[in-house]
């Protein structure tokens, strides 16, 4: 009889108030106006001051007296057991929410009728105590949970309402519980493990929805000990009402100017104090339901994760990184630039992914944690078009960056030239302190493009087709978009704009896959030549040109990728140059910039003799018709007059990088700056792909800034 009692007294004081909080909601529905748009973001709003002011009530309620000792199972009664049965009675709070897709107004309807049901339920659970207390000794408040029974003028009503206040709080949470399950299972949040959520009777009611909570409350029910029952439920409320005030705080401090709330007391302040009442109440019922309830709703959100499809909603994430970004760049002061924390920023000119994928895989693992932007550049005419053009291709760019699993930003832009283009993404490309600082471009040759999207593994171990959104590859009899002389004036104004430079070709034939397979035995290596070919005279190798160079073979070995590659640096001497005494210095330089690398002497007088200036005069002396250009730094550039540059030298030249055996995974050549003459640009460009003919994977570099430092 007693444990009767017991069970009907505890399910009262369980489900007591929500009887009056669910008359409490059905009068604020029924003073809504006409109907209107339903709103999402204001559901929430009518929850963080309930939330404080129920744990408010209870904790009020159970510090005006003490504790005793429980009849029933002989145990002495403490705040966090109490609190834990008590804060059942002051739940319901998020009934509205989860039934707002069935209000006329939600954002009119819930914050009121919710504020409405709770301060309702508040006095009533005051009154009652208070007139226990009038009418009851401590005695009997102690040790009969069914006394009122005995003091009701007529008894009979008690069991009434308490059966009816256990229906119609059971009702309402199993049908708001329902709801959130249909709206999970509609929305495949969780795949397919909630498909049997979605089916709902012909009138669209989620009858399947409504089984599955039943059979789950059911479940718990078997347990068969309402205080255990309790204090979980109670935990898991504290969890829900603390991830709704995170929701609101997560909304308010991203400051979107759409999230306008309607409730004037809303405050970021509330939803902190929320969120650490409810953690705090967690814990000190039960640290290890706490601790479990935590970790279920962890493994919720990677289930979320990974299981979701991508929604069009919206994520509070974005806006939080938006915020926290926008903040950040400003800080970002390119004044307080040194050259100890200079990292490469990758602009990579793309004219169609569909030959490029291999160089795109490779410039990601050059950028070595920096800015790395995708350009293309679409001949047309914004004048001549009804709309952007660019705005459909912008999906299939970013598609194609998740793809391929590269860290790079998307910039398209129209131009009436590709150069001008260029010009137009150099000049606006990054934001704040985050600017592109080097120019990739691949190398204008005569070879037929091929389709090195279709063959990547990106998009050969899935069934997943190729983006269509890109054009066919040009056929090899087609005309090229620009000529040799704009892709050299491309390359003369990045250095003018004081930008690094890099050149590559065939680097769509680097097999990275095949090259890590074989790096055990023997490693793979990479060829770094940091002398100018093309000038045997100024052959140095501590200028900045030739420091940028060794820096960006440094950074690739850098990359996870290339770890066990291994650094083999070719230092050219000629004969009586002492080249002990220069390889020395070159082995001091490696050691203070801590770059390890393999250092290699080559003689090259076959190559010197046949180079111009070796014929005409003595090294280094003055060239005729002192056509000689120097740098600002002193660094002796390509020649002025360069036809007297021979293609027999040349040839010799590569005949000799060819030669070093065994053949690298890729190569470092010197870049020389373009003449300023613009009529000996094709010959420039002749002269550069007789140089790297055959060599296989190839970069060009010509560097501009410092970016090497003996001070980390």
């Amino acid at each position: 009889m007693a444990s009767s009692e017991r069970s009907a007294l505890l399910t009262y004081r369980l489900c007591g108030g929500s009887g009056e909080e669910e008359r409490g909601r059905e009068r604020a529905r029924g003073r809504a106006a006409a109907a209107a748009a339903p709103r999402k973001l204001p559901t929430f709003l009518g929850v963080v001051v309930p939330t404080l002011l129920s744990m408010f009530s209870v904790v009020l309620f159970l510090r005006l007296g003490g504790y005793g000792v429980d009849y029933t199972t002989g145990q002495m009664m403490s705040f966090s057991s109490v609190f834990a049965v008590m804060f059942n009675g002051c739940t319901g709070i998020m009934a509205g929410s989860n039934m707002s897709g069935d209000l006329k107004r939600p954002s009119y309807s819930i914050p009121r009728g919710t504020i409405s049901a709770v301060l309702f339920t508040y006095l009533v659970y005051n009154l009652l105590a208070f007139l226990m207390c009038a009418t009851c000794n401590r005695t009997l408040l102690q040790k009969d949970y069914g006394f009122l029974r005995d003091i009701s003028i007529f008894p009979p009503l008690v069991t009434v309402g308490i059966y009816a206040a256990t229906l119609s709080a059971a009702m309402s949470n199993l049908i708001g519980a329902s709801r959130i399950l249909y709206a999970l299972a509609r929305d495949d949040l969780f795949g397919r493990a909630l498909v049997l959520a979605k089916k709902t009777s012909a009138s669209g009611n989620p009858v399947m929805a409504v089984i599955l909570s039943w059979l789950v409350v059911q479940l718990v029910l078997f347990s068969g000990k309402l205080n255990t029952i309790a204090g979980v439920v109670t935990t898991f409320f504290l969890l829900v009402y603390a991830t709704v005030n995170l929701a609101c705080l997560a909304l308010e401090w991203a400051s979107a100017p759409n999230f306008r709330p309607t409730f004037r007391y809303f405050t970021w302040h509330t939803c902190l104090l929320g969120i650490a009442g409810c953690c705090v109440m967690m814990f000190l019922i039960s640290p290890v339901s706490a601790s479990a309830s935590l970790g279920f709703l962890l493994l919720l959100l990677l289930a979320l994760h990974y299981l979701s499809p991508s929604s069009t909603w919206g994520y509070i994430s974005q806006a939080l990184i938006f915020h926290q970004v926008r903040k950040y760049l400003l800080m970002l002061d390119v004044r307080k630039d040194h050259v100890k924390f200079w990292r490469p920023q990758m602009l990579l000119m793309v004219q169609n992914p569909r030959g490029s994928a291999r160089l795109i895989d490779f410039v990601n693992d050059l950028k070595k944690s920096g800015l790395y932007v995708l350009g293309h550049v679409e001949l047309q005419d914004l004048d001549m078009l009804p709309s952007d053009p660019l705005q459909p291709q912008q999906d299939s760019w970013l598609s194609l960056v998740d793809k391929l699993n590269v860290k790079a930003f998307v910039s398209l832009t129209l131009a009436p030239s590709v150069r001008h283009g260029v010009r137009q993404l150099l000049f606006t490309s990054g934001l704040g302190g985050m600017r592109p600082n080097t120019l990739v471009l691949g190398f204008y040759d005569d070879a037929a493009p091929q389709d090195g999207l279709a063959r990547h593994p990106a998009f050969t171990s899935s069934r997943e087709e190729v983006p269509l959104g890109f054009p066919p590859l040009r056929a090899p009899a087609a005309p090229k978009l620009l000529s040799a002389r704009e892709y050299v004036g491309i390359v003369a104004d990045a250095l003018k704009m004081l930008r690094n430079v890099l050149l590559a070709r065939q680097l769509e034939s680097l097999d990275k896959a095949w090259e890590l397979r074989r790096a055990a035995s023997p490693p793979p290596t990479i060829h770094v030549w940091p002398v100018n070919l093309l000038r045997p005279d100024s052959a140095r190798y501590a200028d900045t040109c030739s420091l940028f160079l060794l820096q960006m073979a440094c950074v690739l070995n850098m990359a996870r990728a290339w770890r066990r590659a291994r650094l083999r640096l070719f230092l050219c001497v000629e004969a009586g140059a002492m080249p002990r005494a220069q390889e020395e210095k070159l082995r001091q330089l490696l050691k203070d910039l801590r770059i390890q690398a393999q250092i290699q002497l080559v003689p090259w007088d076959a190559v010197t003799r046949l180079h111009w200036q070796t014929r005409q005069g003595p090294p280094g002396g003055p060239a005729p018709g002192g056509a000689v250009e120097e740098e600002e730094d002193g660094a002796v550039n390509f020649p002025a007059n360069a036809t007297q540059v021979s293609d027999e030298y040349v040839c010799a030249a590569n005949k000799l990088v060819l030669e070093q055996s065994p053949a690298p995974a890729v190569r470092f050549l010197y870049l020389p700056r373009p003449p300023a003459n613009t009529s000996l640009y094709p010959l420039y460009l002749h002269q550069l792909e007789l140089l790297t003919r055959g060599l296989g994977p190839t970069v060009l570099v010509h560097g501009v800034s410092a970016v090497t430092s003996t001070q980390l």
